[in-house]
């Protein structure tokens, strides 16, 4: 083969696709009993469940929203979450429903005084850590029923000792608006996101094997391909030679209820310290499925340890000093192995960023 492609999901399958029109032929291996990686979704009685949490397609950029909709007919869906802090309910993202709720203000002006008249408290210095970024975007009101609890629970360490950019791309507005993300375009794929991996896998010169653990048979692949595209852990791929990377893992607890609809929304954050999950997903919503019963998702966030599913890099200034490390042997192995995605990149992307980056990657790599 002229490329062995070490996971299926968005980013390989991408890349596959690419590699593949070109007149090239590929292997794609994964470890899981199904391709799409963690935006696979199973048709449960009639409800598409997102099996790896919640999935909401965003972005943009016209290039990437008409790439994506060559394989699937995406609906209207707009993500619109609701915090949970001990009963009470607050529209998300923080926007003037969320002030009127919490403070009673009704103009812009009012809720800006309010936030103003909060920050105070940090005496005018630039914001060192995810705390005192929180507090100077929305005060001390939102930041202690919101955000602190929630994020300490998602992260597992203190607000204090997280790095600021973390709480930066949390949309704040002073409109009546409860659309989460300000990208122009938005939706669900109709029938599901395993849809859109299956279409790019679809092609003469890609084979697929799934159950395939990359590092049981090392030796076995490499001599399969010429090159490597490699969407796993990269300090894993290098025997962890200088050290293991932080990754945040997740664990799922899925029930089907006996109820046509259990919280009237697709996505409820809990934010308060008292619920050991960060989150409720109710499936049916994304796409209004019309049935009888619903099926929820409980998502706890956990430690990762060595055989735990990784979703999260941890990029503070220790890791990232640490994955400059195991970037500069990639480099050096350019000629050999590509790495890409969340993992193989040590970086939080975005689905329509993962698009963008496999289809630079299959351009620098094809020309």
């Amino acid at each position: 083969m002229d490329y062995l492609i070490v996971g299926s999901g968005l980013y390989g399958a991408v890349f596959a696709n690419e590699a593949a029109k070109a007149g090239k032929t590929v292997k794609v291996i994964e470890k899981r009993d199904h391709i799409a990686g963690n935006i696979y979704t199973k048709e449960v009685d009639g409800i598409q469940v997102h099996m790896y949490g919640a999935h909401i397609f965003h972005t943009s950029e016209d290039r990437i929203w008409d790439y994506v909709n060559q394989f699937a007919t995406f609906n209207r869906y707009t993500n619109q979450p609701i915090a949970n802090y001990h009963g009470e309910i607050y529209n998300m993202p923080f926007n003037m429903n969320t002030f009127n709720k919490l403070w009673g203000v009704v103009t812009p002006d009012e809720a800006k005084a309010k936030i103003d008249e909060q920050r105070q408290v940090l005496g005018g210095k630039e914001p060192e850590n995810l705390e005192e970024q929180a507090i100077s975007l929305v005060g001390t009101d939102i930041y202690e029923k919101l955000v602190k609890e929630y994020t300490e629970k998602q992260w597992g360490r203190p607000t204090t000792e997280l790095p600021a950019f973390i709480i930066k791309r949390l949309p704040v507005r002073f409109t009546y608006d409860n659309n989460y993300f300000n990208d122009k375009y938005q939706g669900i794929p109709v029938g599901g996101y395993t849809q859109i991996v299956e279409k790019l896998l679809d092609h003469p010169n890609i084979e697929v094997e799934l159950n395939a653990d990359y590092f049981a048979n090392r030796d076995k692949y490499n001599a399969m391909a010429d090159k490597i595209v490699y969407t796993g852990m990269i300090d894993q791929f290098y025997d962890y030679k200088f050290g293991e990377l932080e990754y945040r893992s997740l664990r799922f607890e899925t029930e089907e209820l006996d109820t046509p609809n259990y919280q009237g929304n697709a996505v409820a954050n809990y934010t308060d310290k008292d619920h050991a999950f960060t989150r409720i997903i109710e499936h049916k919503h994304f796409e209004g499925a019309d049935t009888a019963k619903t099926i929820i998702t409980h998502e706890y966030p956990q430690t990762w340890h060595k055989g735990d599913e990784p979703y999260y890099p941890v990029n503070d200034d220790k890791n990232s000093a640490l994955y400059r490390k195991y970037y500069e042997l990639a480099r050096q192995d350019n000629d050999r192995v590509l790495f890409g995605g969340r993992l193989g990149m040590y970086k939080y992307f975005n689905m329509d960023q993962v698009i963008g980056a496999a289809l630079y990657a299959a351009k620098k790599e094809l020309k």
